[in-house]
């Protein structure tokens, strides 16, 4: 009897691991799933450029595909957006006048559901109602690049774009960092020293000028974190197992990368070493011989990715 009950107890675990493997292995699917559109509703007609697209979200979608067409998806002239959107379930984008029709649907690794169609209008209308959608980079961006490629939507009726960008929140206009016309609607701009920037565009006609669109910030910082300060253990230290290494936080730092090698002070210790951690200890057991010297080091890396100095090699053995 005991017998037959541990095997039916394995028989019922097998089973529920099985089941339990299934889930996480298998999607659920959105084909049957109904997309609802929001805004802009059918019928829709509007004598703003800046168009702003929003559905309701679906369960188990991963992504969402948008596409606009002139003048609508049954004789279309021109598709004019065909987009992925993974993270969010709005877009805004700048439009031409003119009539248009969007759909989208849902999407997931297996499956996908069916279209929901809109049509809109947009009328013509005098610049100065309008208002430039900024492209990339994204409000917040981080970088130690020196370079960055700025973009936003062509607006219909400017014929050049004033991009402007600034340190002080655009409080001076005699003062700004950058305050030039553009032909295009893109522009690499270089960062003269570490610092927080905002940009902003507006569209220009010689005689109208668009509204000022939103602006963004974007960060430029070159500058690594400082070298750690390393609290424990103490250089050439006889030690028992597990193995406590530890160090001071470095204020800009995000994380730390630890180097560990064997006694030779350049041979990593083994394939886990560089090690990324968030801490500021780490603790292991090794698996050398009593008496082998191994030699550690670690760095700082701040949010951007810079990577401060190595601190200067320590070592240790094991009793």
């Amino acid at each position: 009897m005991r017998r037959r009950t541990i095997k039916l107890f394995g028989v019922l675990s097998v089973l529920l691991a099985t089941q339990t493997g299934c889930k996480d292995f298998f999607e659920s699917s959105v084909a049957n799933s109904k997309l609802i559109l929001v805004a802009p509703g059918n019928g829709t007609e509007t004598n703003k450029y800046q168009v702003g697209f929003w559905w309701e979200p679906v369960a188990d979608a991963l992504s969402y595909r948008l596409q606009i067409a002139t003048p609508d998806f049954t004789k279309p002239v021109s598709l004019v957006s065909d987009t992925l959107i993974r993270t969010n379930n709005r877009l805004e984008l700048t439009l031409d006048p003119g009539k248009y029709e969007w759909r989208v649907r849902a999407e997931n690794g297996s499956s996908v559901s069916a279209y929901q169609t809109a049509a809109f209008t947009v009328h013509p209308s005098s610049l100065e109602e309008q208002k430039v959608t900024l492209m990339s980079p994204g409000n917040g961006y981080l970088s130690n690049r020196s370079a960055v490629q700025l973009s936003w939507n062509a607006l219909f009726g400017a014929i050049q774009y004033r991009l402007q960008i600034d340190t002080l929140n655009f409080a001076d206009e005699d003062k700004l960092v950058y305050n030039q016309a553009q032909n295009d609607s893109q522009f690499s701009f270089n960062f003269p020293k570490d610092q927080v920037y905002r940009w902003r565009v507006r569209g220009e006609s010689g005689t109208e000028n668009s509204k000022w669109s939103e602006s963004r910030t974007m960060t430029y910082d070159k500058t690594p974190p400082a070298k750690p300060e390393i609290i424990a253990p103490a250089n050439g230290a006889v030690l028992t197992q597990p193995v406590l290494l530890s160090w001071k936080a470095v204020s800009t730092a995000k994380k730390y990368k630890l180097y560990l090698y064997k006694s030779d002070g350049t041979s990593p210790y083994n394939s886990s070493f560089p090690l990324t951690l968030t801490a500021t200890s780490y603790s292991f057991e090794l698996s050398q011989l009593q008496g082998e010297v191994v030699f550690w080091k670690v760095m700082a890396i701040d949010e951007i990715g810079n990577e401060g100095p190595l601190t200067d090699a320590r070592n240790f053995s094991i009793q």
